[in-house]
């Protein structure tokens, strides 16, 4: 049997990390701006992540959520405390298509409505309220799972009115920042009123921050830079710093009730520690406050390369865009200058680096970002 060949993967055999650089089976060494899609937060092979997962395999516990799992209460009341939402319940999963799936069936259960509203360009995990941002003409969007889904632009509140003022939406989606769609920030008065336009249409406002999350833009989810507090919020990737857990944020507005919501494997007890050991670590090593630093640096810095069409993002999630395919320019990146980067379509390359990242290293991608891009254009 051979695996679906669902993606392209570099001939690159990578056999242990720390921090923010990882090795592979040749010994070359490499630094990693990606982070496998957003999933290391608090860097490879962190001692005390580690730590905790080597004590939990050795009481290695598997079971259903018939049972009580007191880690499963010390990560809701951590995650609540550092993220600022204490007074919402905790709704734990796999993934963050799972936690947004999840998400949209308690926004239709509460409303009694079937009507999802998207964004253009937006990826919520290939639930029925994600477009593909692809260049493969066989990938067809959006994938429509029980919800009739409707999309407009990021950003135009009018075009949101006209849609929510027929009170037939059970649920906005919209992710803090666009990853798969290139790093495009909502504008924060548009979050303002759209959060605003939901509460007046008894339209649930949900805020996938599966990518956004987790310290990565400088707060603990990038909606807060706009004050608003959402009805549902997904999060993942970050979340287990590559272990799979994923969850969803619930508001009090609604009720829980037994059999509402079901999951095989959330929530486990390895979940639980990974979790627990990433909110520990971004606390203590206040890696939140050196995402905003490091990531505006970068940002100020890459501003001042004229051979960039735009920079968008915030904290370190970050999208470079050029006029040109930027496949050549990662490609050297990676194999001339060893360092990971992410693209998102065809023009934009786009950095996720565990929040830990030094200033040393970020000047060590901005030297070689500007000789491979000398390079590139040079020939």
């Amino acid at each position: 049997m051979n695996l679906f060949n669902v993606y392209p993967l570099f001939d690159i055999e990578i056999t242990k990390g720390i921090g923010c650089r990882i090795t592979d089976i040749q010994g070359i060494e490499y630094l990693d701006l990606y982070g496998g899609h957003a999933v290391i937060s608090i860097g490879h092979s962190h001692p005390y992540y580690v730590q905790r997962l080597t004590q939990q395999l050795e009481n290695l516990v598997f079971y259903s959520n018939s049972v009580q799992n007191k880690l499963q209460v010390e990560l809701a009341k951590k995650l609540g405390q550092v993220a600022g939402y204490e007074d919402y319940s905790l709704f734990l999963v796999n993934s963050g298509a799972e936690a947004n799936e999840n998400a949209l069936k308690l926004a239709s259960f509460h409303t009694g409505r079937r009507k999802v509203l998207s964004f253009s360009k937006s990826f919520h995990g290939r639930t029925s309220a994600a477009v593909r941002v692809t260049d493969n003409p066989k990938i067809v969007a959006p994938i429509n799972e029980g919800f009739d889904v409707e999309f407009t632009e990021l950003n135009d509140i009018e075009s949101v009115r006209k849609i929510l003022i027929k009170e037939d939406v059970c649920a906005v989606i919209i992710e803090g920042i666009q990853g798969v769609g290139g790093i495009r920030v909502p504008e924060l008065e548009f979050l303002k009123e759209l959060s605003a336009e939901c509460k007046a249409t008894g339209t649930i406002l949900i805020l996938d921050e599966v990518q956004s999350g987790y310290g990565r833009s400088g707060k603990f989810f990038a909606h807060q830079h706009a004050g608003i507090r959402p009805d549902l919020i997904t999060v993942a990737k970050g979340m287990g710093n590559g272990f799979p857990v994923g969850a969803v944020l619930i508001s009090p507005i609604f009720e829980a009730s037994h059999g509402l919501l079901g999951t095989t494997f959330g929530g486990s007890h390895l979940a639980c520690t990974a979790a627990i050991s990433v909110l520990d670590i971004i606390k203590a090593e206040q890696l939140i406050i050196n995402a905003e630093k490091i990531g505006q640096y970068l940002i100020n810095e890459l501003n001042k390369i004229p051979q960039i069409k735009e920079v968008r993002g915030m904290g370190l999630m970050i999208g470079i865009e050029f006029e040109k395919p930027v496949k050549e320019i990662r490609n050297k990146l990676l194999f001339e200058k060893k360092i990971f980067t992410g693209a998102s379509g065809t023009n934009t390359i786009r950095l996720l680096p565990p929040l830990c990242l030094s200033k040393q290293d970020a000047n060590l991608f901005l030297t070689s970002f500007k000789e491979i891009i000398q390079s590139t254009l040079a020939d």
